[in-house]
């Protein structure tokens, strides 16, 4: 049976695709809600997902967490980018003493028979916007590294990501429960 990645956003189908080649996309116009819990998120999508089509399905909510700002953004990174942009959250963040972030992707998936959470992290901190790539990658540089996600090539940035981390606990899974 196919597994379908829910997104809209080809780049995050890119990186997903390096990891788990037999993965197809698919780009559901569901409701998202906003939620500080990821799981929440996308537990709320996913049950939708099963409710309009039959199959096997999981979608990722990747986060910035400041630990700064006590975690926030976390899932609504999409509406803090929105509003700030990178250059914006960048200089924000100059305000305070500490630039640490974690960088989060937990990963959601069901067959209609329940979720499985797989999650991964990487510190980092957030600086002054370098490079390109898509969301936040500008701004967030790997604990460990002098460039930015949004200096790296996908190669590069798929060795150490989040979403690496993430997609290959749901492999091993998907791979165990053939």
């Amino acid at each position: 049976m196919v597994v379908y990645f829910m997104t809209g956003n080809k780049g995050k189908f890119e990186e997903v695709r390096e990891i788990l080649e037999s993965v197809e996309q698919i780009d559901l116009d569901l409701p998202e809600i906003q939620e500080l819990d990821s799981k929440k998120v996308i537990e709320h999508k996913l049950n939708e997902a099963i409710k309009n089509q039959e199959g096997e399905f999981f979608c990722e909510d990747t986060s910035i967490y400041i630990d700064a700002l006590n975690g926030f953004p976390g899932p609504l990174i999409k509406w803090f980018m929105g509003a700030l942009g990178n250059e914006g959250i960048s200089n924000l963040m100059e305000k305070y003493e500490g630039q640490d972030a974690t960088a989060k992707t937990v990963i959601g998936y069901t067959d209609g028979n329940g979720i499985k959470f797989f999650e991964g992290e990487l510190r980092g901190k957030i600086v002054q916007p370098k490079g390109t790539g898509f969301g936040w990658d500008p701004i967030f540089q790997p604990e460990g590294y002098d460039v930015t996600f949004g200096e790296m090539d996908m190669e590069e940035k798929n060795k150490i990501s989040m979403r690496k981390k993430a997609l290959i606990k749901l492999r091993d899974y998907l791979e165990g429960s053939d």
